[in-house]
């Protein structure tokens, strides 16, 4: 984390890419402002560097897929990793997602 405070073009730029997805899901907007709302403790950052770094990466992985992935998967993933509503075993997701499209994409396609 050192290197992103001292050199701010990073987090400019990270950022910059992710406020592309800005106002498209009301998780992702939150997860957005508490990324960076992570940053203005720099004097604990080191200590919480690695949680900082997890929810930067999921903050661009929601960013991408909303912006350039199937709308049922946009949805699971911000529903799943950016609202807060997942287990710890890996397919958890809360109720109400459109899923059927998911299992389409998942299922082969024989012949």
């Amino acid at each position: 984390m050192r290197a992103t405070l001292r050199e701010p073009q990073t987090l400019e730029a990270v950022f910059g890419g992710v406020e592309l997805a800005r106002g498209t899901d009301p998780r992702l907007d939150a997860a957005v402002k508490e990324a960076k709302e992570s940053f203005a403790d720099t004097a604990t950052i080191e200590f919480r560097a690695r949680r900082v770094a997890e929810r930067l990466a999921l903050v661009l992985q929601a960013s991408l897929l909303v912006r350039y992935g199937h709308p049922a998967v946009a949805d699971a993933f911000c529903a799943s990793r950016l609202g807060g509503d997942w287990g710890g075993v890996f397919g958890t997701l809360p109720p109400g997602l459109d899923l059927a499209p998911l299992i389409e994409r998942a299922t082969p396609k024989l012949g």
